[in-house]
């Protein structure tokens, strides 16, 4: 048997001084929907000031498809007021070949079309044998949910930097989801224990997603992309066993006795 400490690299190899390696980290998405309002950066800091700690030096993905078929912005003076307001843009997504060309321009990345996906820095736990399903527009989502017969079953409490991940179905947590924690499916999240963490249902855009919990503390609660931060919440609600369900463009926290 070789003794692993007589190991040695072959001549002539270098030790590189970095690693590079696949990192999943949360990105929130800014939809652009009328660029040309001249309220635009008001609004958005009036949104901000309700969690201000929450958006402080956040990554942002600018999220173009509803304007896709528009003139592209200047995106080197938009981001750059962005970062004036403590964002951080990263890049773009869901844009036309010209918004492709004009964040290249200023800096950014062109990403992939978007979804609701969630992502954090630590394990992801997938159903076995399943593929990550692709972002669904609403009827394909509707199709979906009609489809799934699969889950996700979480018995080992979920900590501060690891996510668990169900993309085709409902994920079960038999245990608490601490700080910094993320939980997400394409279905429904339900977690019989404190969820001090951050739990997205109906990640692939499915809006009839909820979430149930047994106490609830949460960062974060985002259903098809609509989300509801900690400071945000009805301190009523917080601590208590809760059904966050979808209404429209906001969320509804319903407490259950």
């Amino acid at each position: 048997m070789t003794d692993a400490a007589a190991v040695r690299a072959p001549a002539g190899a270098r030790s590189y001084p970095f690693q590079i390696r696949g990192s999943l980290q949360t990105l929130l998405s800014l939809r652009l929907m009328r660029i040309d309002d001249p309220d635009f950066f008001r609004l958005l800091l009036d949104k901000i000031a309700h969690s201000p700690d929450f958006f402080r030096s956040a990554p942002i993905v600018i999220d173009v498809g509803p304007v896709a078929d528009q003139a592209p912005l200047d995106l080197a003076t938009f981001a750059a007021e962005l970062r004036d307001n403590r964002l951080v843009p990263v890049g773009i997504q869901n844009g036309s070949t010209a918004w492709n060309e004009a964040a290249a321009t200023a800096g950014l990345a062109v990403m992939g079309a978007g979804g609701n996906a969630p992502t954090g820095g630590g394990t992801v736990q997938r159903p076995a044998q399943q593929p990550s399903a692709p972002a669904a527009s609403p009827p394909q989502a509707q199709a979906q949910a009609q489809r799934r017969t699969t889950g996700l079953v979480v018995t080992e409490p979920v900590r501060s930097g690891q996510q668990v991940f169900c993309p085709d179905g409902d994920i079960v947590v038999l245990a608490p989801v601490g700080h910094g924690a993320e939980v997400a499916a394409a279905g429904h999240v339900h977690i019989y224990g404190p969820l001090r963490g951050r739990a997205f249902a109906g990640v692939d855009g499915d809006h009839r997603a909820m979430i149930f919990c047994e106490q609830l503390n949460a960062e974060l609660l985002s259903i098809a992309g609509v989300y509801l931060v900690a400071d945000e919440l009805d301190q009523d609600t917080v601590g208590r066993r809760a059904r966050i369900s979808s209404s429209g463009d906001r969320l509804v926290v319903t407490t259950v006795s």
